[in-house]
């Protein structure tokens, strides 16, 4: 029986956004609060308190599940995957800090 919501997979594991560029960042929540960032926020647009290469996150999310967040706690630091975002690359929305005038992410993998 499925619980409600729930999915029926084949055994084995799932390749999450096989054939993309993946990139490892250290970040540090300097903040005095946890920051949850989801799994398909801009990352190089995520909470000012998070310290961390903004210019490598780029065009890039967390490569975490679809509905799901990493959550960072004062103090820490934490080393996470990013994934770079799949079709146009039209990142509308977010915090607007490094889009150019069309709403397009221009970055190199």
């Amino acid at each position: 029986m499925i619980p409600l919501g729930g999915y029926m997979t084949e055994p084995g594991e799932i390749e999450l956004c096989p054939g993309r560029p993946r990139r490892d960042l250290v970040v540090v929540n300097r903040g005095d609060r946890p920051i949850q960032v989801g799994s398909h926020f801009h990352f190089a647009e995520a909470n000012p308190a998070l310290d961390f290469d903004r210019q490598k996150a780029v065009g890039f999310r967390l490569d975490i599940p679809s509905g799901t967040a990493i959550r960072f706690e004062p103090g820490l630091t934490v080393t996470v995957t990013l994934v770079a975002f799949g079709g146009r690359k039209k990142l509308q929305g977010f915090q607007t800090a490094v889009p150019d005038e069309e709403g397009t992410i221009e970055h190199e993998h």
